[in-house]
């Protein structure tokens, strides 16, 4: 409990907790981030791990200055990552398949599988590029890409454009809005706007479903 208490708060005040990790780390920040975007789009059991703001505060603090950071290292390094961690996601589904979501399982629903593929069947291959804006599906995409055997070379075209998209487009947002004084205040807020933003169309989609499926009942 206290770990998922560690994560909210992480989460919620992302600027804090990152200036922090800048102060003490330095340099190595680009790897402690790097591993972050990685693991939170590479393996299918971290969905929770802290995305869309996480770029946007990155983006904000070296906006601000006196970080040592450079918007076009972090943003290669990022999108590097984003890309890699997809990829690895890809190849998991593909080896493991859908067995690993259950009913009973708190982390790997079995509904994300079947809204996902949901969200698959309906924008085809580009639901890779997508999904990329889309909390938690975001994660379990490129798995369910892996168990359906989509083609690796498509795959890999349609991950490459969603990740640097999606990496570079929170960056720059943050980069060139989060230091604006009404943002700064109220930075918590904006998270917590990026991540209702972010979650409404998964969240239409699945009522759109579960529409479709009591019509065909």
């Amino acid at each position: 409990m206290e770990i998922v208490k560690a994560i909210i708060d992480f989460i919620l005040h992302i600027d804090h907790h990152l200036s922090e990790i800048i102060r003490d780390y330095q340099a190595w920040t680009y790897l402690i981030l790097f591993l972050i975007i990685f693991a939170e789009t590479g393996f299918v059991v971290t969905p929770f791990l802290p995305g869309d703001s996480l770029l946007f505060a990155a983006g904000a603090l070296i906006a601000k200055g006196n970080t040592g950071l450079d918007i076009y290292v972090m943003a290669s390094l990022l999108c590097i990552a984003a890309v890699l961690g997809n990829t690895v996601n890809y190849y998991l589904g593909s080896y493991l398949g859908v067995k690993v979501f259950k009913e009973n399982n708190k982390v790997l629903k079995l509904e994300y599988y079947i809204q996902t593929q949901q969200f698959f069947n309906k924008h085809g291959g580009k639901a890779v590029i997508f999904s990329r804006f889309m909390p938690i599906i975001r994660t379990i995409a490129p798995f369910v890409a892996g168990v359906g055997k989509m083609n690796i070379s498509r795959y890999t075209l349609y991950n490459v454009a969603g990740g640097v998209a999606w990496v570079i487009s929170f960056l720059v947002l943050g980069f060139l809005f989060g230091n604006i004084e009404v943002v700064k205040k109220n930075f918590t807020i904006v998270v917590f706007l990026i991540i209702i933003v972010s979650v409404l169309p998964a969240v239409f989609a699945a009522v759109r479903s579960k529409k479709e499926v009591k019509q065909d009942a």
